[in-house]
């Protein structure tokens, strides 16, 4: 059998480390990447979630062109806006805010970079999520928890807010960093196998 290369996951974020370990896949390295999270003028979510998961791959390939590098990003989008990744509580309610009683969207890009392909291979993955409307307790009691905080949206589904939502489309792991499905084809391509592939 042929070795495998080197897997380099191109993230600071445990939940895509641990979503990876879910399907049998452990990267070799975990490298985070410096990358520019800004949107331009007039991007819209489909386009920067595109945009920063091949960036980030990039970063870390020019280093390792030996390996292959996977890359995510996500972006949560109510309509065209974009809202940002939570850092402080004001921002956090403000998202809850606009989150509230409405259904919004999460934008993941996935970007994988491999000595045996010409080019990088991206995929976007689109979930709709609907919330309930949130009361002023629940909205204080989040925020009193603190899982918002770096999460885009200002919210982890895989914690607290999971009560929140009232329905969801696509899928559930996009949402909290990374979608298996399609993850496990782009690295399948680049030559790193997973157990339910024998």
């Amino acid at each position: 059998m042929t070795a495998q290369p080197p897997l380099i996951l191109a993230s600071a974020s445990p939940r895509r480390r641990d979503l990876l370990l879910q399907i049998g896949i452990v990267p070799d390295r975990i490298l985070p990447p410096d990358v520019d999270e800004t949107p331009k003028v007039g991007e819209t979510p489909e386009a920067l979630v595109l945009r920063l998961a091949e960036a980030k791959a990039r970063a870390v390939a020019v280093d390792y062109p030996e390996a292959v590098i996977l890359a995510a990003d996500t972006v949560v989008a109510c309509g065209r806006r974009i809202l940002p990744k939570a850092e402080d509580e004001a921002t956090a309610k403000s998202c809850l805010g606009l989150l509230s009683g409405r259904r919004h969207r999460v934008y993941g890009g996935i970007c994988v970079i491999a000595p045996g392909l010409a080019t990088p291979r991206v995929r976007r993955v689109v979930t709709a999520v609907t919330f309930k409307r949130l009361s002023e307790l629940e909205t204080r009691i989040y925020l009193a928890s603190g899982e918002w905080r770096g999460k885009a949206g200002g919210y982890a589904i895989q914690g607290l807010a999971g009560r929140f939502v009232v329905q969801l489309n696509g899928s559930y792991g996009n949402v909290v960093g990374l979608s298996l499905p399609e993850t496990a084809n782009l690295l399948s391509a680049a030559g790193i196998r997973h157990p339910l592939e024998g």
